[in-house]
Parts: structure tokens; sequence; C-alpha cells
């Protein structure tokens, strides 16, 4: 960090003295520019032509229901198809999009943008991209850089129809400018020839050292503050070189422990409420059977109120020493196969009297009767069974409740689906976080403390398989997660 700092200041006075060696460089640098841009720009326009061309014939081959349907189907197979154009030009990046611009599948390496969404006016700028490749550089909302982007629609019947609908997109990116080995002998050539001048500059930058340092004295002190508890201490932000990075970051790290300590307080209090209100009730009721207050053929029915309460108690202690063990690495799995779709299925009947009372309309769909999966038995069932639970909890009565099981590439899906309040789009990332409630107001759920879907991530975690969530406020909510299949030989 400091050399780079050093550099900026060093350049400064480098402008000054060697005037000349930049006006030659940069003459240099325009035109190995203009050709590298030229190069770049059909490269990627090649790539988007051959991805759209690829994605619109196996899509009208692949009975699909819909674009985004088809992709969760064969993600696999597309992606190994983008690898190979990602492996063959380097540094590029292959983005596919639905009609609305959010993102489905990447090529192998950036499946972080996955369920990221493209801007409404690229998109719309996109679809009037008929038969030529929109090809510019285009902010994607996405980047932290400059990139080339080549962009194709795709349309459900022929590509080449602009009257056909839309049903997604392809956008190839490449990053707009590289070091090559032409620039760096040019810099080196600049560097020896400025060599006196980068000597003097360093003498001058002795004297401006104090300049530097001093925001990170700044950060020094708001670090002691942060320790002492005091989160509400920012760093000036000036600049846009390492130490204003630097400054961000400490900035983000204030934000981010803030939002553990308001999650932590969350948490104490409601797991305070969730101790007080069961012992005060155990204790209301103890007091009236030892004081006579409850008639003896009356106490029976508040004795098992009492055990209901316990039960609570022992619920909420478990999934706290749950927590502990995880966090301590405690926890082991037993690797085993066995029927997940069974399992399913009982855990579906154990909520027949809340489904009742709800009058959820149940879909159960699964590729066959009998699917064998490898995992900790035990564990997923805690899992399915956390889920399943959330989702009669949070169902909207009369509601579809839809459990599905499908198997691809040596995985199996897991997938619940409600209809019901939802999830904020705005809150999808926190939902597997320590203490995340969506109920806030606890008038759906009054005994959780936001302890189940963090285990529910831990174990999806220690199994290596993956667990995601999608929703729509106010309308659905589907929990899916994968599981290693057992091919039946």
């Amino acid at each position: 960090m400091l050399k780079s700092v050093f550099s900026k200041y060093l350049l400064a006075f480098l402008l000054i003295i060697t005037v000349s060696f930049f006006v030659l460089a940069g003459v240099i640098c325009s035109m190995f520019t203009s050709y590298s841009a030229d190069a770049k720009r059909a490269a990627v326009e090649e790539g988007a032509a051959a991805v759209a061309d690829f994605l619109g014939d196996s899509f009208r081959e692949g009975y699909a229901d819909s674009f985004s349907h088809y992709v969760y189907l064969h993600r696999d197979m597309l992606r190994g198809s983008l690898d190979l154009l990602s492996a063959n030009e380097e540094q590029i990046m292959v983005l596919v999009t639905d009609a609305d611009g959010a993102v489905l599948l990447t090529d192998a390496g950036n499946e972080r943008f996955v369920s990221c969404r493209i801007p409404d006016d690229v998109m719309n700028a996109v679809g009037q991209a008929a038969e030529e490749p929109m090809t510019e550089l285009t902010d994607l909302g996405l980047l932290d850089a400059s990139y080339l982007v080549s962009a194709l629609p795709l349309y459900g019947e022929v590509i080449e129809k602009t009257d056909a609908a839309l049903i997604g997109g392809v956008f190839v990116c490449s990053p707009s400018g590289t070091i090559t080995g032409l620039v760096e002998s040019m810099l080196k050539t600049i560097l020896i020839s400025c060599m006196w001048v980068m000597i003097a500059a360093m003498l001058i930058v002795y004297f401006i050292s104090e300049k530097i340092s001093s925001p990170l004295k700044e950060m020094s002190r708001a670090a002691k503050q942060y320790a002492a508890g005091k989160f509400d201490v920012r760093v000036p932000v000036k600049g846009s070189d390492e130490v204003a990075e630097l400054a961000m970051a400490f900035n983000n790290m204030a934000n981010s422990l803030a939002t553990v300590e308001d999650q932590r307080r969350s948490f104490l209090a409601n797991v305070s409420h969730d101790l007080r209100t069961p012992m005060t009730t155990i204790a209301g009721f103890i007091d009236g059977i030892l004081d006579g207050a409850i008639p003896p053929e009356k106490q029976p029915y508040y004795l098992e109120l009492i055990a209901g309460e316990v039960r609570r108690l022992s619920r909420l202690v478990a999934s706290l020493l749950d927590i502990s063990r995880i966090q301590a690495g405690d926890r082991k799995f037993t690797m085993t196969a066995f029927d997940i779709c069974e399992m399913a299925r009982q855990i579906l009947i154990s909520f027949e009297q809340r489904i009742d009372e709800k009058q959820l309309n149940i879909e159960f769909e699964c590729d066959r009767d009998n699917m064998t999966v490898y995992a900790d038995r035990d564990a997923i069932h805690q899992v399915l069974y956390n889920i399943c639970d959330n989702a009669v909890k949070f169902s909207n009565p009369g509601g579809v409740y839809r459990i599905n099981i499908t198997a691809h590439d040596k995985k199996t899906f897991v997938s619940v689906f409600n209809e019901g309040q939802g999830i904020p789009e705005a809150e999808l990332p926190y939902v597997f976080d320590r203490f995340y409630k969506s109920d806030k107001s606890r008038g759906l759920d009054k005994t959780g403390v936001g302890l189940g879907l963090y285990i529910t991530k831990t174990i999806m975690d220690a199994h290596n398989e993956e667990i995601w969530v999608k929703s729509v406020w106010g309308e659905y909510c589907e929990f899916v997660f994968t599981l290693q299949s057992v091919v039946s030989k």
C-alpha cells in the first residue's frame, strides 16, 4: 500500500519535469489502445453471437416451460459451454439473464453475480439490438472496473425476429484495458530515462509523508474507539487511493459491528422474552396448585400446560447448545444413504393438524417414489423440518404449500414453497444470518429467536451443499437446497 501511495506522489513530480516523455508514451499507448480495443470488440461480439445462437437453439429443443426453468435444469451443461468460451478468450466473462435482467447463469469463477440484476435501461437497449450485437463500454451495475460489453437479446422463437417475445439476454464482457508486453516495455524505458527525477522526488516525498500518514493516524484513533464499543465513529474518506479504500473498509467494519451489536441486543431481548414468558406461566400455575387456587380436578390440565412450557424451554436451550457446538466445531456428521422422499412425507404428516387448521392446498412432487441421497440423516431431517415448519407457520390460510424433489446431474434438489407474506428483497441477503427474524413483530412467530435458518445454513455448508431462498414480498417464499444423489445400480 505504501509503495503505491509513494508512487502516486512521485508521479506528480515526474509529470512536471518529464512532460516530453509522457507525450511520446501517450502517442504509443493511443496506437496500442486502438488496436487492442478493435481486437477486444471483435472477440466479445463473436462470443456473444456464439452463446446467443447456442442458447436459442438449445432452449427451443429443450421443451422447458420457461427460459429460467430451462437454465435451472441444464445449468451444469450450459456452464460447461460458457466455460469453454471464457477459456478460449482470456479474461472473458459471460452472463446469461432472463427478460427482467436477473442473472441466471455465469461462467465458472463468476457465480457471485448469479441472482444479481442488470439495470432496466441496459435491458431495454439490448432488446432493441435484434441482429447486431450492442457493443460498448456499458455499466452493468455489477462490475467494479471498466468493461467492454457485447450484448444480444434472446427471443422465444427465432433470434432475428424483433417481434418475438424477449426471454433473456447474453452479455459477454472483457476488461477494456490490459497491460501488455509492449506497454510494459514502454513504461520501463520511460522509468529508466527518468530515474534521476525519481531520486529527487523521493527526497521530496519525505517532507509530505506527514500528510500521507495523517489519515492513518485518524484510522488508528477510530480503531481504538471501535474497541471501546463506540461504533458510531466514522473515518473521513478523501480521494480514491488505497488510503481512501482503507478508510472505507474501516467504515464498513464499523457498520458490520453495529449490525452485530443490534442483532446481539435483539437476540438477548428475544431470549429474555422466551425464557421469562414460560417461566412466569410455570411459576403462576405451580403457585396456584400449591395455594389451592386451582381445584384438584383441574390440576392435570394445568400440569399439561406446565409440561408444554417446559418443552418450549427445552427447545430453546437445545437451539442455543446446538449453536455453541457448531461454533466450537464439536458437532460431527455421520454420512449414510436414506430416502429423502420418505423423510419429506413423514415430516409433512407431522404437520397434518396445523395444515388442516390453515386449510393449505398441499402439493407433493417427486421424480420417483423413492430417491436416495447421501448425507447425515438427523442433520438433514433438522434442515427439512425447520424449513417445512417455517413454511407452514408463514403460509396464508388456504394458500399453496408445495414440496418438490427432483434429481439432476448427481444432485437432488429439495424445494419447499409456500404462498404467504414472503421476505422483503432487501432482507434476502440476511436470511441465514444469526438472530435474523423476518417477523419482527412476533405476530406469526412467537417462539423463534432467529437461530433455525442459521443452523440450517451451517449444516448445509458442512455437507458442502447449497441452500438458497427466492421470495416475492406479499406473494410467496421458496427455499431450495441440494444433496448428493445415490444412483441405483
